[in-house]
């Protein structure tokens, strides 16, 4: 990204001068936590100050214009006499063309958003230091530029703004709200390892049969997870954007619960093939089966079974805690933002 590219000569103000007061204004969680870690910012050639103090709340919901949310922001800098003001928001942002956005600004009233999706997921805090840094750096010249907003392209930059979403959902805290379900398929697994017909099935599948059973498995629990906890969002109205919004909150709820659920389900198969290793002799399952048997068998019936467990352990299960149907879908979090918003 040219534009986060800060020249170590351009100074937005003069030694000497009072500190610049800048405000972020983060949404809660994950966006908040990242802004705290940039409350030492300052020049890049080491001149001058930047007091930096962060606001966590949300500022703006899917279905407004960007341009409501530098009114906002434009709001709380009056409020706080903060001299510019950037907003670190989790959703996606679009421009009147339906383009994904990077960066909004308004130069003139030093106010800027910044979409932290569209930096795409990784490496999350050193490019949203290296872009908040590069904001500041822009808004406080007396001159500031005359670009207002900072594009995505158009086929990559869904892709990348997607992942940003999937990751930004922190698909790890899932783990934690299907302990549940991970218990009643571990349960499951360790009975069928030690079943004679669950080795008899294990060995007459082919491997095909088995990556059927893996993807079966693994789709009908995240199905599940989706209209247990009332996940699916639909579109405000019958406009293009909000049926596009509709389609990147349901795509990152889709890929966030089926990252979750392959983390339960690699979990499911160390934990079933250790049992394995300990409890069976390929040798006696052998002379019942009435062919061969080695350990190198028993990773295919560990597959079996953690498939067959998955499916067991996850249908009728749920998510079971608020923060893990939050961190689930945007959807629920879009719900909670509307809500603080219309109290406000």
């Amino acid at each position: 990204m040219v534009w986060l590219c800060v020249s170590s000569q351009r100074v937005g103000y003069q030694p000497g001068m009072q500190p610049i007061r800048v405000g972020l204004v983060a949404d809660p969680a994950a966006p908040t936590a990242i802004a705290r870690r940039l409350t030492d910012l300052g020049p890049h050639d080491g001149s001058g100050h930047w007091d930096i103090t962060v606001l966590s709340e949300p500022f703006t919901t899917g279905s407004e214009d960007v341009g409501v949310a530098v009114g906002r922001l434009q709001d709380r800098a009056r409020e706080h006499d903060w001299d510019l003001v950037v907003g670190l928001t989790e959703l996606p942002l679009h421009d009147h063309e339906g383009r994904h956005l990077l960066v909004e600004t308004d130069p003139e009233q030093r106010t800027a958003v910044l979409s932290l999706p569209a930096l795409g997921g990784l490496r999350m805090r050193t490019r949203t230091r290296r872009a908040v840094r590069s904001l500041i750096t822009d808004m406080s010249d007396p001159h500031p530029t005359d670009e207002h907003h900072v594009t995505l392209p158009r086929r990559r930059g869904h892709w990348r703004l997607l992942t940003g979403m999937v990751l930004a959902n922190r698909p790890w805290l899932l783990v934690p709200g299907l302990k549940s379900a991970l218990v009643a398929a571990l349960a499951t697994g360790a009975v069928a390892t030690v079943n004679s017909t669950v080795w008899l099935l294990a060995s007459s599948m082919s491997w095909w049969r088995l990556v059927v059973a893996t993807v079966a498995s693994i789709a009908l629990v995240v199905g599940w997870l989706v209209i247990d906890g009332e996940l699916w969002d639909r579109p405000d109205d019958d406009s293009t954007q909000a049926r596009h919004r509709s389609r990147l909150y349901n795509g990152s709820t889709l890929l966030t619960l089926t990252a979750g659920v392959l983390i339960c389900y690699a979990a499911l198969y160390v934990v079933n093939l250790a049992w394995a290793y300990f409890v069976l002799d390929p040798d006696v399952m052998g002379s019942y089966l009435q062919n061969p048997m080695s350990h190198a068998d028993l990773f295919v019936l560990t597959w079996f079974v953690a498939s067959a467990a998955t499916l067991g352990g996850g249908l009728g299960s749920g998510l079971e805690s608020d923060e893990a149907i939050r961190a689930a879908a945007y959807s629920k979090r879009e719900q909670d933002r509307r809500d603080r918003l219309s109290h406000d």
